[in-house]
């Protein structure tokens, strides 16, 4: 991403409010909410695969999004533009977070996103499984997508699925 884009999206507000809500157990009010857990493989490698492939925007372009990012691995203030076909998809992210079995972190939507809202990944291993946690709460942020009224909300469903095939080890 060119210097000049990274640092107008940079200063670029927030699309909603609150910012940072995918972090906790809630949903925030007047937003349409997704919570989505896949089991995306086994074992250390599974795990390891995982949370590299999600850090490293990998999850995204795999999933058939065009990624450029203001940095090479996720991190917390770094702005990433994303294309779907014609439509860009501009975000920043709000959070990142650590521990010991789990790795993730939130992005929100930048003016021009389709949307209007925020999304979290997070991988995480309950003893041998490994998954996969998508939590977003959103609006509309286009006419185009107000328009596409349930298509809008069965297109991110099929974006998780994309997300969660993207993460899994291909032999």
């Amino acid at each position: 991403m060119a210097p000049k884009e990274v640092a107008w999206l940079s200063r670029q507000p927030f699309s909603y409010e609150p910012v940072g809500a995918t972090r906790g157990p809630s949903h925030p009010p007047g937003f349409h909410h997704l919570e989505v857990r896949r089991e995306i493989g086994r074992g250390d490698a599974a795990y390891t695969y995982a949370v590299e492939s999600l850090m490293a925007w990998q999850m995204h372009a795999r999933a058939g999004l065009r990624v450029i990012a203001s940095t090479g691995l996720v991190a917390e203030g770094a702005v990433v533009r994303c294309m779907l076909g014609p439509l860009r998809v501009p975000c920043r992210v709000v959070w990142v977070e650590a521990g010991e079995d789990s790795l993730g972190f939130g992005y929100g939507t930048l003016p021009g996103h389709p949307q209007s809202g925020e999304e979290a990944f997070v991988v995480s291993r309950e003893g041998d499984k490994v998954l996969l946690t998508v939590r977003a709460y959103s609006n509309p942020g286009l006419r185009l997508t107000r328009l596409a009224g349930p298509l809008d909300r069965a297109g991110q469903r099929w974006m998780v699925r994309r997300y969660a095939d993207a993460l899994r080890i291909r032999h």
